[in-house]
C-alpha cells in the first residue's frame, strides 16, 4: 500500500463513471450514487484516521460517520479507539474539561455510536457533567444542543450531578434552546442569550441545524414543534441557489450537512419543495464539494480536501442513506455496533517486536492545543499536531503559538523524535559541534546512542541546520525500526515506490530506502508530484509524520 495515490486515477475515473455525473455538477443523487461516495470517502476516513484521538477533529466524527456507515472497519479499530478514551481519561482523572462541556457530549456520542456505555469509562461516568446545567450552557447554545444529542443518542437517564449549583434537566435544556431562538426564526451560537455580541442576531445555518437535530425528539411538546416550523422556515429562505448555505458569509459545505443532518432527525425528505432551489436539493450541494479520493473540501474554492468537512460530510451523507434505508437516524443508536470486549487492548500497547526501551508516551496536557491551528486558522494537520502536544511530545515556539508552516532544527527533531519513543535522555561526546551544556545534548546523544542519527560527517552534527525530508525519513525508518516494525525494502520494492515521483532520480542513495518506507507506510505523505527530498520539511509535516508512525507503531 502506498497511501491515497495507492487508489490512483483509475479510482477517481471509476467513480465518475459510476456517478455519470462531473466532479463540481451532481444532481438528483441516486442511491447507487450515493453509497458509492460513502463506500470512497469512509476508505478515505479510514486511511486517513488510522488511531482516532478523543479530539474534535480525527477523533469522534470520524468514528460516528464509520461507525455508522456500515463500512467494514476491523473491530480492533473502535477496540483501540476506546482503550485510548479509557487512556485520555484517567489522565484527566475524569475531567474531560472545565468549561467546554461539549467534550463530555461528543465523546458520549461516538462511544454511543460503537455500543459503549459512556456512564462507565475507566471507572468514569461520563454523562454527570451534563447535569450540571449552568456550566453546560456556559458556552453557547451548543452546550444544551449537544447535552441532548448526547443523552438521547443511548436513551441515557438524566443524570444527577451533586456538585452542581442548578441540577439540570432535559426539559431545561429545550427550554433553553427555545428562549434562544431569535427573531428570523432560526439560532445562532450566543443570539438570545446576554453573551450575544455583533452578529449574533442573524441565524446560522450551523447552529440553526445542531438545534433542530436536538428538538427532533421533541416534536410531541407544541412550543418545539412551532419553533421548528419558524427555523425550518427561515432555513428555506436562507438556501441558496445551488441548494447549500453560507456561514459567515462564505458557502461551505458543513453548513449543508448540519441542515442535512436536521432534515433526516426531523424525518423530513430533502426532496421537500421548501429545500428545492433551481432543482439542487441539500444533497446535490453537498456533492459539490466532493473530491473522489480525498474527501471533501471545506468551501468549492478551497485548494485540497478539509479534514472537518470530510468527518461531517461523512456522516451527513450516512444520514441521507439511513433515512433512505428506513434505518434509525444518525443519532438514535439503538442498532448501533457492538464491539467485543477486548482484555487485551489498551492505548499505545506496541507492536510485538519492539525495543525494550520503547515506551508509550501518555497524555499529559489533554486537551492541549495551539491558536495558530485552531478554529479560523484549523490546520490540515491539527490532528496530529494535538495528539503530540497533548503526551508533551512537541511544543509551541515561546510565543505560544506552534508556527506550522517554519522549518525545524535537526537538534529539535531529534529531540521530539527521542520523546516519542519515550527512551531516556542521556549526552554523549559522539558530536564535536553539540557541547553538553546544549539544552538538546541529552537528546543528541540518546538518538545517536539508539542508531537514529550519524551526523553529517568529520564528527559534526549540524543542530542548529535545519532538518530536510529526506534525513527526517531515514530518521523516521530507524525509529520504526525500533518500533518493530519491518523497514527492510529491497532495490526493487525502493523504485516501485519512487518511481511514481518525477524527481526520484535526484534523491541520494542513502535516503531511497528511508524515503521509500515512509512512502509505503503512509507516514509521508505521496499525493504531491515530486519527492524535493533536500528541501526543509515543516513543523506541521514533522508532526504529522510522528503521528502516522506511531499510530502504525500502536504507541498511540
Amino acid at each position: 500500500m502506498q497511501g491515497l495515490r495507492k487508489r490512483g486515477l483509475s479510482l477517481v475515473l471509476a467513480l465518475v463513471m459510476v456517478l455519470g455525473l462531473s466532479v463540481n455538477a451532481f444532481a438528483a443523487v441516486s442511491d447507487d450514487e450515493l453509497a458509492a461516495v460513502i463506500e470512497d470517502t469512509a476508505q478515505y476516513m479510514y486511511e486517513t484516521v488510522k488511531s482516532p484521538q478523543v479530539g474534535s477533529i480525527g477523533g469522534e466524527w470520524a468514528v460516528l460517520g464509520l461507525a455508522r456507515s456500515g463500512y467494514e472497519v476491523p473491530e480492533e479499530y473502535y477496540q483501540d479507539y476506546y482503550a485510548t478514551v479509557e487512556a485520555y481519561v484517567k489522565a484527566c482523572d475524569g475531567n474531560l474539561h472545565n468549561v467546554k462541556y461539549t467534550e463530555y457530549s461528543r465523546v458520549i456520542v461516538a462511544l454511543s455510536a460503537i455500543g459503549k456505555d459512556a456512564r462507565d469509562v475507566a471507572g468514569y461516568d461520563l454523562t454527570v457533567a451534563l447535569g450540571d446545567y449552568d456550566k453546560t450552557i456556559w458556552q453557547g447554545l451548543n452546550g444544551p444542543i449537544w447535552a441532548l444529542i448526547a443523552l438521547d443518542s443511548r436513551d441515557y437517564p438524566m443524570p444527577e450531578n451533586p456538585e452542581a449549583e442548578t441540577q439540570a434537566t432535559r426539559q431545561m435544556y429545550i427550554d433553553r434552546i427555545l428562549e434562544c431562538q431569535l427573531s428570523d426564526g432560526g439560532w445562532s451560537l450566543f443570539g438570545g442569550s446576554s453573551a450575544a455580541s455583533s452578529g449574533d442576531d442573524v441565524s446560522d445555518p450551523d447552529i440553526t441545524g445542531m438545534a433542530l437535530q436536538a428538538l427532533a425528539k421533541y416534536q410531541d411538546q407544541p412550543a418545539v414543534a412551532q419553533a421548528t416550523q419558524e427555523a425550518l422556515d427561515c432555513m428555506s429562505k436562507q438556501q441558496n441557489d445551488e441548494g447549500g448555505f453560507s456561514s459567515w458569509g462564505t458557502k461551505n459545505s458543513e453548513s449543508c450537512v448540519q441542515m442535512i443532518v436536521a432534515l433526516c432527525e426531523l424525518g423530513i425528505s430533502l426532496d421537500d419543495p421548501r429545500f428545492v432551489k433551481n432543482g439542487n436539493t441539500m444533497l446535490d450541494n453537498l456533492m459539490m464539494f466532493y473530491l473522489p479520493g480525498e474527501g471533501f473540501l471545506h468551501t468549492t474554492d478551497g485548494g485540497g480536501s478539509n479534514q472537518m468537512a470530510s468527518e461531517q460530510a461523512l456522516y451527513g451523507m450516512v444520514a441521507v442513506q439511513r433515512a433512505r434505508q428506513e434505518k434509525n437516524s444518525l443519532y438514535r443508536m439503538g442498532d448501533a455496533i457492538t464491539i467485543a470486549e477486548d482484555e487485551d487492548a489498551q492505548a499505545g500497547a506496541g507492536l510485538e517486536g519492539k525495543h525494550a526501551d520503547v515506551t508509550v508516551q501518555p497524555v499529559t496536557l489533554p486537551g492541549k492545543t495551539f491558536d495558530d491551528i485552531t478554529g479560523v486558522n484549523a490546520h490540515a494537520n491539527q490532528p496530529a499536531i494535538e495528539a503530540l502536544a497533548a503526551r508533551g511530545i512537541i511544543d509551541g515556539m515561546e510565543d505560544g503559538l506552534f508556527h506550522p508552516e517554519e522549518d525545524m532544527t535537526r537538534a529539535q527533531f531529534a529531540t521530539i523524535v527521542v520523546r516519542a519513543l519515550g527512551l531516556t535522555p542521556v549526552a554523549n561526546d559522539a558530536f564535536t559541534d553539540v557541547p553538553s551544556t546544549a539544552w538538546y545534548a541529552p537528546y543528541v546523544g540518546t538518538a545517536n546512542t539508539y542508531g537514529l542519527i550519524n551526523g553529517v560527517g568529520e564528527g559534526r552534527f549540524d543542530p542548529n541546520g535545519a532538518i530536510t525530508k529526506q534525513e527526517a525519513a531515514v530518521l523516521v525508518s530507524r525509529a520504526a525500526d525500533l518500533c518493530g516494525m519491518d523497514t527492510e525494502l529491497d532495490d526493487g520494492a525502493v523504485r516501485d515506490v519512487l518511481a511514481q515521483f518525477t524527481d526520484y532520480v535526484a534523491v541520494p542513495e542513502w535516503a531511497r530506502e528511508g524515503l521509500a518506507f515512509c512512502y509505503q507506510e503512509d507516514i509521508l505523505d505521496d499525493s504531491a508530484l515530486n519527492i524535493q527530498g533536500n528541501a526543509p520539511i515543516l513543523r506541521c509535516e514533522i508532526a504529522q509524520m510522528l503521528y502516522n508512525l506511531l499510530g502504525s507503531a500502536k504507541l498511540l
